[in-house]
């Protein structure tokens, strides 16, 4: 995976097909989120949809179309941590092949107030214990 600590295989559903035959634009946001979500149950131990955390930024690097009827994986991991925020790097794969590159940061936030929090401990050395 070179650099990568972690992968999964995202299924590539009909509606992610634009007119051109490829997988759209959009779509890779949404690949990367699926990831995401199972990088935090597999690695972290709580889904996204349990955990306090916002999407704070976003940025995709498009290399080559996936095109229908690739396999697509996503490979991803955690560069560094911040006190509050857990940056994430990530490959989009089809047929194996880089088809892009992205970037985001996911804050942790306290439910109460909106304000950034600390990356819970166990949190924290979860993911550190993956990344090495």
């Amino acid at each position: 995976m070179t650099g990568y600590t972690y992968e999964t295989d995202i299924d590539v559903r009909l509606r992610d097909i634009d007119f051109m035959g490829h997988v759209n634009n959009a779509v890779y946001a949404t690949y990367l989120e699926q990831a995401r979500e199972r990088f935090f149950i597999d690695v972290v131990g709580v889904s996204l949809a349990d955990a306090a955390t916002v999407l704070a930024n976003l940025e995709i690097d498009y290399a080559r179309p996936i095109e229908a009827g690739q396999d697509v994986s996503v490979a991803l991991r955690v560069p560094e941590l911040g006190d509050s925020s857990v940056p994430m790097a990530y490959e989009i794969r089809a047929d194996g092949q880089r088809a892009a590159t992205a970037r985001t940061v996911q804050v942790i936030v306290d439910r109460e107030t909106g304000r950034s929090a600390p990356i819970p401990a166990a949190w924290r050395s979860r993911i550190e214990a993956h990344r090495d």
